[in-house]
């Protein structure tokens, strides 16, 4: 076991940007961050003119500041 490890420090998570400060999420990290679930968040990524989507090739992230602003601005998802 190295000093690292011993430690209780993992590489990979040394790395991490925590949530709050990121540009865009994956739809795990929205759900864990709003307590929506991964299924309606999916969905409404899937909308028409969604703000808050971001594609990149196929794959789809949620843009931050416009997911807050949504959630802020709606009464019912």
């Amino acid at each position: 076991m190295t000093e690292d490890e011993a430690a209780g420090f993992n590489r990979k998570e040394e790395n991490r940007v925590p949530i709050h400060l990121k540009m865009t999420l994956t739809i795990k990290e929205a759900a864990e961050y709003s307590n929506i679930g991964i299924n309606k968040i999916d969905s409404m990524l899937r909308q028409p003119n969604c703000p808050f989507v971001l594609y990149v090739g196929t794959r789809k992230l949620v843009k931050r500041r416009e997911f807050e602003e949504y959630i802020r601005r709606e009464i019912t998802i």
